[in-house]
């Protein structure tokens, strides 16, 4: 698999990351292994997770996927092979700590994600959502102390507004402090907005690499739903959101640049994000080796003008 720079962190990563949200929630510890495996077999070295996965989960308190990864680190080795990014800022604990991007949480709920993962150091430590209750400062200073101490090597966020992301990378340049190297957004062929209408181009100026997670609509553009399809199970509700006019045109569309090359639609999903500007690395799930099958072709997969144009054309309505 093709490798990368990943913006201006020093780090070289995979053109697909693994996000690994769903280990010890849809795929068990054993189903999490075999696509940890198949990944790191087809080239791949980026994984994302995040302390508060999968706290959702009747019976879990976060951490589950961390520990997870950790023990298939301790299983495998090769962790100087591999790039791990984790995310801070959800409820951990209780009391007025428990959450947030201040300095004690922050500090806390990173040596807690060193010792779930079994590593010496988190490769790219991110803030999973603003808060709007801790300055910049508080935070980036927090980050500049565990990056001293040889804890982080570099910052990144998510889920940022432009107006949040650019005040966060102004206080880091002002204050001489670590700046957010990468931002996770929201974003795919059937939810561009978001990411587009002013990020896109902020994160192009600014030379930070762009991760998007959900980058096949929760699993609406591998083209496994059709209309009237009666949705069950635990994203039915995120999923139904894309059945829509312009959701149906972008999965016909999709569907024919697929054919075109014989490949899947999630592939072509992939290859159409891989070819938009500041793209470095989508985030990928998978709960089986054979799902993930799916997605490996678009690193390969070059799409010509006239299909970027006509995945574009088909999605563009919702703008």
């Amino acid at each position: 698999m093709q490798r990368v720079a990943l913006g201006t962190t020093g780090l070289t990563v995979s053109r697909l990351c693994l996000g690994t949200m769903q280990f010890g929630w849809t795929a068990s510890e054993a189903e999490s292994f075999l696509v940890l495996d198949a990944f790191v077999a087809a080239g791949g070295n980026f994984l994302d997770t995040a302390d508060i996965y999968s706290y959702w989960q009747k019976g879990h308190t976060g951490g589950e996927s961390e520990t997870i990864i950790g023990r298939w680190l301790n299983a495998r080795g090769g962790r100087e092979r591999l790039v791990i990014a984790t995310k801070v800022r959800g409820r951990m604990w209780p009391g007025p700590a428990g959450e947030g991007l201040g300095r004690e949480h922050v500090v806390k709920s990173c040596e807690e994600s060193l010792r779930r993962l079994g590593v010496e150091t988190i490769d790219l430590y991110q803030s999973h959502w603003p808060d709007d209750a801790v300055p910049f400062e508080e935070t980036l200073r927090a980050y500049e102390d565990l990056i001293k101490d040889g804890k982080v090597r570099a910052i990144g966020a998510s889920n940022h507004t432009a107006a949040q992301f650019r005040e966060a990378l102004d206080v880091a340049a002002y204050e001489r402090l670590p700046a957010y190297a990468t931002l996770q957004p929201h974003y795919n062929l059937v939810h561009r907005p978001e990411f587009e209408d002013e990020l896109q181009t902020l994160c192009v100026e600014r030379r930070v690499a762009v991760i998007p997670y959900s980058p096949l609509a929760k699993g609406f553009l591998t083209g496994k739903y059709t209309k009237g399809a009666k949705l069950q199970g635990s994203r039915a509700a995120g999923v139904k959101a894309y059945f829509s006019d312009v959701g149906w045109a972008t999965l016909d569309a999709l569907r024919e640049v697929a054919a075109a090359h014989a490949t899947t639609p999630a592939a072509a999903a992939l290859a159409w994000q891989l070819a938009q500007p500041g793209v470095t690395a989508p985030i990928v799930g998978a709960n089986t080796p054979g799902q993930l099958a799916d997605q490996l072709p678009a690193v390969d997969l070059s799409l010509s003008g006239e299909e970027l144009a006509q995945l574009d054309a088909a999605s563009r309505p919702q703008r």
